[in-house]
């Protein structure tokens, strides 16, 4: 990745790695926005969903786009098929519009200024991009324990539920949309294990990397 030229650094994190931190710092550290939860907040805006209702909808088994239709009340006929029709709009919408709006909001933020974007879906928006850095942070179940504990105030029984119910909702919404798996190291140049590290080691390995 060239610093000297429009850069994306994108970020995906095990829930509890601390990678959403890691991110906020390194780009503080370069000087550059800070994306988080931008593609949702584009999302609700389109969709008029809230941003429960879509990570929601996304981690179902079946496609979060027959979800969303069933939640819009569109009737069992379009909640059966792969459109529906926008009255406000006077036009049909089908999944495969949805899916390239998420791909474009990410590509076109990256199109405008150098930035650092975390989230899941980003690395894989980004996979064309020529100045593109992907990064996983992750952690050992006991770091990612003590640190959903502390920050979301929940026993370890109920920090064990969240970290599952997250994992396996966000591996879902991989494989379902982007055909593979966020464990695969193959879609990352950079992976960190956060154990016996702090979120500012880490942002600075990142930029070590970068050299």
């Amino acid at each position: 990745m060239k610093k000297n030229e429009r850069f994306v650094i994108t970020i995906n994190r095990e829930l509890g790695s601390g990678g959403r931190t890691v991110g906020r710092i390194l780009a503080e550290k370069l000087g550059v926005p800070y994306y988080d939860k931008v593609l949702s907040k584009a999302l609700e805006e389109k969709f008029d969903l809230s941003h429960r209702q879509i990570e929601d909808l996304k981690g179902k088994n079946r496609s979060w786009w027959e979800e969303i239709k069933r939640v819009l009340v569109l009737g069992e006929g379009a909640a059966n098929s792969s459109e529906y029709y926008d009255e406000d709009n006077n036009r049909y919408v089908t999944s495969e519009a949805v899916l390239k709006a998420e791909r474009e909001i990410l590509q076109n933020i990256a199109s405008e200024e150098s930035c650092v974007i975390a989230g899941r879906s980003a690395f894989f928006a980004m996979n064309e991009n020529p100045n593109h850095l992907s990064v996983l942070i992750q952690a050992s179940m006991d770091h990612r324990l003590k640190r959903v504990m502390a920050k979301q105030g929940l026993s370890e029984k109920e920090a064990k539920k969240v970290i599952k119910m997250v994992d396996e909702t966000r591996e879902e919404y991989m494989k379902n949309n982007a055909h593979t798996s966020r464990y695969d190291t193959r879609n990352y140049d950079l992976v960190i294990r956060m154990d016996g590290k702090t979120e500012e080691e880490a942002a600075n390995v990142i930029l070590a990397y970068i050299g």
